[in-house]
């Protein structure tokens, strides 16, 4: 029943039974003991485990429903044969976890690598299931890391395959949201399938290396592939372990209860350890030799494959140390061609990819950069190497030429991780859907400027980790389940230049000493933040006090943590290695890391600053994934995180920026947040197959990515492929553009040519509402999708490449197969007090909404969240239930267009009260009815220049796989 899915329960309780024939009471017990189960009950966690992993399966040969879904439930319980009473108390215990899986893009492959397969070879894998559950880790969360890694693997090579196969693939996952458990979890099930030698690339310095070989130690490889055949009772046999200084070591690292081979399993070797690096080996080169049982077969075949061990190796992407892992390899000969071998790219968009300037490409002059061109020799010395990429900004990725056979382009699969439950991201300090300028609930919740009225905040930052120190250890002692918080830190991150990082920690030393943290002065500022910030946004669910007089005796408490060997700073900067190696900043070993960071780029990526809750930001940068890779601010904050404080600055000066115009840092990381949003929302659009059949490929990922501020690039120009978005279908999709024009002519122009459909608007306003959203007055009316047309083709634009894409899809449904009648047009009402109003081209009047350019001349939101709903409805994309004027004008080829008249400022008037045209942006925004879908039509077209093919352009309109 585990590996072919669900089956007649009430059969196989009645084979596994002694009696003789069958009874309606074979199950009784069963039956009443589920009804009656406590939440804690050993039976109702296992079958909470079970539903939970059938809900989650993708495409399982028992089930033609969708998973996550209340129908693949229904069907689980259908086979099941599970009566109504039963199926509602499963329901109850176990509710269907509708949130979504991961998208994956990706070429056609061959399976191989089934459920069945998976469950029969599952040594590692199971061990690594049970230790997350140990740590706390709910059925959902495993299942969905299950299904995620089983995805990556089923997309490489089947390491016994004849021919060698080498796949590239890219996981894109969120910032600090747990990329390690992924990968480690594809290594558990690659190397119990057969891959037997796994290079892991950790980040380009040891102190990142470092924390994942640790993490692989502890959660994969274990104890006794550690101790190897050294004596767990003999103290002088452990000497050279790398643990015994690890207060992790042994409890917490995973065990198998002896030997894996003696298990029946396979061992692993390390060929690194926590504290060294891949160096020349000291055993010689056999430690990299295969032993083959049946030396007539080649290594991969399964006589010798499953008998051989694993090898592992964590190495950091130096250029000296992937010299000698290549010289090592060469000395092994022929047999390199037998080994199915994985590499893992830990941060792949960080020097793993080929900056060298492209007019050298141009030039014929390929020289490669350093570490891409050391991968490219592993990946030409190991034939059956399988390449997996991870990275939170894969701009840089997908930007890589897909014709380069020697780079990283993930050609093969491209997979998109979901947001895991319980981490705080990009909507926790974002209000990405709100229209209003003011501030939204995350933002008032968690962010903060760096200055205010009285000038520089950096001493109230310093107060709130003082403050929130205080406040967990406040909630460790009232019992929160997160506690005790073991690490507390604060990040101040301004420069990337050390002496300016000197200077700051020294300015923090004064700021701290003179602060009178165990005087009334400091305890009157203390309160003060605490009733006016803290205490207004509390988790009410959390241990909290309700007056700071409760909390005031934790604040010597925490003072004495931080300020624990006579500083409350820590630098971290360097030149070199040996400037990093600072035990106190090691938060494996070091039992509590109560610091406030200074640093500058070593700790904007991939290293985990632990306990982080205060971070004092305001360095830039004008490259999008190097910019979002600072935000160290995202994660899991179990307990604390309503304590959680960005102080961003608002408009800080960047020398650099166009016309050397002031920067908004929050706005520019809402900007790139957009960016990926987006990115990760395109890709779901596309993953669906059409026909069995992939819309898009890896290759054809590039134009996908969005910019919404220019000077905010997505990755540096020299990572940047060249490719042209041709043409965006979005059938029932909302579509909103932001690049209006700045100039008054411009302005001018576009307002006349809104003129034909402004005259058909009504004169008096219709109330439109669906069910669930709040109602709104609007004038409304309709227009041929022909006199449309004619509009949109003379609008001009800012950045006119984001609307041709969806012109020409709009074009199409004329030229075509005319899948659009007519459109509804709405013009929303205001009826606030701060409602303004004037009449345009002597029609109306109408509400004039205000908004801002975000920066250069794109807006951000432009819609009112509330008028969404009605238009979808009109449009027929959504299936709920309008009003009666909503429902009268449903029509089945009907599209729905949102007209936003904007201003940005006061606008001047005309005599005959209209407001002049060259102070008003025409807004808009449509959704094409469900008709322009047109069966298997790909959602997208697309040019790119690839290095094959010269300067020919991919693009055929009648392929429908282009």
């Amino acid at each position: 029943m585990s590996r072919r899915g669900p089956k007649h329960f009430a059969k196989l309780a009645f084979a596994l039974a002694d009696t003789d024939e069958p009874s309606d009471t074979d199950v009784t017990g069963f039956h009443d003991r589920i009804l009656a189960a406590a939440p804690g009950d050993d039976l109702l966690a296992l079958w909470r485990r079970k539903l939970t992993a059938w809900d989650f399966e993708q495409s399982p040969t028992w089930s033609a429903t969708a998973p996550r879904t209340p129908e693949r439930r229904a069907e689980v319980y259908d086979k099941l044969a599970f009566e109504a009473d039963l199926r509602k108390a499963f329901d109850a215990a176990v509710p269907v976890h509708t949130e979504p899986g991961p998208v994956t893009i990706s070429r056609e492959f061959q399976p191989w690598y089934t459920r069945e397969q998976a469950a029969n070879r599952s040594f590692y894998w199971t061990s690594y299931e049970r230790l997350l559950r140990r740590k706390g880790w709910s059925d959902a969360a495993v299942s969905g890391l299950d299904e995620a890694a089983h995805a990556v693997v089923e997309r490489l090579a089947d390491p016994t395959r004849d021919d060698p196969y080498g796949a590239r693939g890219l996981v894109v996952g969120y910032v600090q949201s747990g990329k390690t458990a992924n990968f480690t979890g594809v290594t558990a099930k690659a190397i119990d399938a057969g891959y037997r030698l796994v290079i892991v690339l950790g980040g380009t310095l040891n102190l990142l290396r470092g924390q994942t070989q640790r993490r692989l130690d502890m959660e994969l490889i274990g104890q006794e592939n550690i101790l190897g055949a050294a004596d767990p009772n003999d103290p002088d046999a452990l000497v050279d372990i790398d643990y015994q200084d690890d207060e992790d070591w042994p409890a917490k690292f995973v065990s198998f209860g002896a030997r894996p081979s003696v298990l029946g399993a396979f061992d692993i070797e390390r060929l690194t350890s926590r504290d060294r690096d891949y160096m020349a080996l000291e055993r010689g080169i056999s430690a990299l030799e295969f032993e083959k049982p049946d030396r007539t077969r080649p290594l991969y075949d399964p006589a010798n494959l499953h008998a051989a061990r694993a090898r592992v190796m964590v190495v950091k992407k130096n250029k000296s140390v992937l010299e000698k892992l290549v010289k090592d390899l060469k000395k092994m000969g022929p047999i390199l061609g037998e080994i199915p071998a994985l590499i893992i790219d830990d941060e792949s968009d960080q020097a793993s990819v080929n900056t060298t300037d492209p007019k050298k490409w141009e030039d014929g002059k390929v020289t490669r950069t350093a570490i891409n061109g050391q991968i490219s020799k592993l990946l030409n010395l190991l034939p059956r190497a399988q390449y997996v990429g991870y990275t939170a900004t894969p701009f840089a990725n997908v930007f890589i030429d897909p014709g380069d056979e020697e780079d990283l382009f993930p050609r093969d699969f491209l997979i998109s991780l979901p947001r895991p439950t319980g981490y705080m991201g990009v909507q926790d300090f974002h209000d990405l859907d709100s229209a209003d300028d003011g501030e939204g609930e995350a933002e008032k919740t968690h962010v903060r400027g760096i200055y205010d009225s009285t000038g520089d905040r950096l001493q109230e930052a310093l107060d709130a980790f003082v403050l929130t120190g205080a406040l967990k250890l406040y909630r460790a002692e009232h019992g929160v389940p997160s506690g005790p918080f073991r690490h507390h830190t604060m990040l101040v991150h301004e420069s990337v230049r050390m002496a300016e990082h000197a200077a700051l920690a020294l300015r923090i030393n004064t700021m701290w000493h003179n602060a009178a943290y165990t005087g009334p002065e400091g305890h009157t500022r203390l309160a003060s933040l605490f009733d006016k910030d803290f205490h207004a946004h509390v988790d009410g669910s959390l241990p909290t006090p309700t007056m700071y007089a409760d909390l005031k005796p934790y604040v010597s408490q925490a003072r004495r943590l931080i300020n624990q060997g006579g500083s409350p700073v820590m630098v971290i900067n360097g030149e070199s290695e040996r400037d990093y190696a600072q035990p106190d900043l090691d938060f494996d070993r070091t039992p509590n890391v109560w610091k406030i960071l200074v640093g500058g780029t070593k700790l904007s990526r991939g290293f985990t600053v632990e306990g982080l809750t205060i971070t004092y930001y305001r360095r830039t940068t004008q490259q999008a994934d190097t910019l979002m890779q600072m935000g160290r601010w995202f994660g899991f904050r179990p307990g604390y995180r309503d304590l959680v404080r960005l102080y961003i600055g608002r408009e800080e000066a960047l020398g650099r920026a166009r016309n050397a115009k002031t920067v908004d840092l929050y706005e520019a990381f809402e900007a790139i947040c957009r960016d990926e949003e987006l990115f990760r929302a395109e890709l779901a659009r596309y993953a669906p197959l059409v026909d069995g059949h992939p819309q898009v490929t890896p290759a054809q990922i590039p134009p996908l990515v969005a910019q919404h501020l220019p000077w905010v690039k997505p990755s540096a120009r020299n990572k940047m492929f060249n490719a042209e978005l041709v043409e965006v279908r979005s059938p029932g999709v909302w579509e909103e553009l932001t690049a209006y024009p700045e100039d008054p002519d411009a302005l001018r122009h576009n307002t006349g040519c809104w003129a034909p459909v402004l005259g058909t608007l009504s004169q008096a306003p219709v109330s439109l509402g669906v069910d669930g959203s709040l109602p709104y007055d609007a004038r409304v009316g309709t227009v041929s999708h022909k006199e449309l047309l004619t509009v949109l083709c003379d609008l001009r634009w800012s950045v006119p490449e984001q609307f041709s894409p969806h012109l020409e899809f709009l074009l199409d449904a004329e030229r075509e197969a005319r899948t659009i009648d007519d459109w509804f047009v709405i013009a929303p009402m205001q009826t606030s007090a701060r409602g303004n109003e004037a009449r345009i081209l002597g029609h109306g009047p109408f509400s004039l909404a205000r908004r801002k350019r975000r920066r250069g001349s794109l807006f951000g939101a432009i819609r009112d969240p509330k008028h969404v709903a009605a238009a979808m409805r009109l449009a027929g994309a959504t299936n709920l239930t309008g009003n009666a004027t909503v429902e009268q004008n449903v029509r089945p080829r009907r599209g729905a267009l949102m007209l936003y008249p904007v201003v940005e400022s006061e606008p001047r008037m005309m005599s005959d009260g209209s407001v002049d045209p060259r102070d008003l942006v025409m807004a808009f925004a449509f959704v094409a009815p469900p008709s322009t879908a047109q069966g298997e039509r790909p959602l997208v077209r697309f040019r790119a220049i690839d290095s094959t093919r010269a300067e020919a352009a991919i693009i055929d309109r009648d392929d429908k796989r282009s």
